[in-house]
C-alpha cells in the first residue's frame, strides 16, 4: 500500500478487533441460515436454559475465557466452536488487511476481500455441518461482489479488470457448471452459484490468482480425499462438501497466485 492514510500498526489489530465482532455473529449466521431462521431476532440465547445472553457475557473470546466456557445462568458447557470462529475470523480479518499493506493486492480491493473473508468462513462452515451452501449467503454474493469491483476498478483506473472479472465468472462458473451437468453425484449447483461469485474477484485480481484460485481446490479436495481414505475415515464413494476447498482454493489464488505462477513459468522455462 502507497503512503497509506492509516499506519499498519494501527489498521491491522483494528481489523482483528472487528473481525472478532464479525466472527461473533458469524456464529449466529451459521448456527441459523441453515434451519431457515431469522439472523436478527431473536437475540442470542443459551440453547440449553434458553436465558438470554447479556452483551457483557456475548463479547468475542473475553466471555467465553472470563465465564470458563459455561453457562452463566445453567452452567451448561458452551462449544468451544464459538471462541474458535471468533478468534479465526480475527485472524483472518488481520491477514487480509496486512496483505494491502504487503502490496500482496491493491487496497481498493480489501472491501471485498473482507467480505469474502466473513462469507467464506459462514459457507464452509456451513457446508461441513449441511452439505450445502445457501443460496442466501451465495446469491447476494454476486450484488456485492459487482458493485465492489467498479468501485475498485474505479479507484485503480484500470477498466481491463472489469473485463477480466466478467472473465473470472464466465470461466470458473462455466467449468463448475459442466462439472455439475457431466459428473454424477459430484458438483452440486451451490458449488457452481459459489465459483461463478469467486470468479469475479479472482479474475479483477488477475490472471493467475484465476487459475491458481480455481485450480488449488482439485489439488486441496484431492489431497485431503485421499487422506481420508487412506484413513479410512472416508470411502471412494463418500460425500465430501467442496465448498471448504474451492473457498480455500481461492485464497491460495489471492495470496499466492502471482508466486505459484512465477515459480512455474520458471521451471517450464517460460520466464
Amino acid at each position: 500500500m502507497t503512503d497509506p492514510l492509516i499506519p499498519a500498526w494501527f489498521a491491522i489489530p483494528v481489523a482483528a478487533v472487528f473481525g472478532a465482532l464479525i466472527g461473533s455473529f458469524l456464529n449466529v449466521v451459521i448456527w441459523r441460515v441453515p434451519q431457515g431462521m431469522s439472523i436478527v431476532r431473536p437475540g442470542s440465547a443459551c440453547p440449553h436454559c434458553g436465558h438470554a445472553i447479556a452483551w457483557y457475557d456475548n463479547l468475542p473470546v473475553l466471555s467465553y475465557l472470563i465465564l470458563r466456557g459455561r453457562c452463566r445462568r445453567c452452567g451448561a458447557r458452551i462449544s468451544l466452536r464459538y471462541p474458535a470462529v471468533e478468534l479465526l475470523t480475527a485472524l483472518a480479518f488481520a491477514g487480509v488487511v496486512a496483505g494491502a499493506y504487503g502490496a500482496v493486492y491493491p487496497a481498493a480491493i480489501l472491501p471485498l476481500l473482507l467480505y469474502w473473508t466473513a462469507a467464506g468462513i459462514a459457507l464452509a462452515l456451513i457446508d461441513l455441518d449441511h452439505h450445502r451452501l445457501p443460496d442466501v449467503i451465495t446469491l447476494p454474493s454476486y450484488a456485492v461482489s459487482a458493485v465492489l469491483i467498479v468501485l475498485a476498478t474505479a479507484l485503480t483506473d484500470e477498466p481491463a479488470r472489469l473485463i477480466s472479472a466478467g472473465v473470472g465468472l464466465v470461466a470458473l462458473g462455466g467449468l463448475y457448471l459442466l462439472l455439475a451437468l457431466g459428473w454424477r453425484d459430484g458438483m452440486g449447483w451451490g458449488d457452481v452459484k459459489l465459483a461463478g461469485a469467486l470468479g469475479l474477484t479472482l479474475g479483477w485480481l488477475g490472471w493467475p490468482q484465476l487459475i491458481v484460485g480455481g485450480f488449488s481446490a482439485f489439488v486441496i479436495g484431492g489431497i485431503v480425499g485421499a487422506v481420508l481414505i487412506a484413513t479410512r475415515k472416508a470411502g471412494r464413494k463418500s460425500g465430501v462438501p467442496f465448498g471448504p476447498f474451492m473457498i480455500i482454493g481461492a485464497w491460495t489464488g489471492v495470496f499466492a497466485g502471482a508466486a505459484i505462477a512465477d515459480l512455474y513459468l520458471s521451471a517450464v522455462g517460460l520466464a
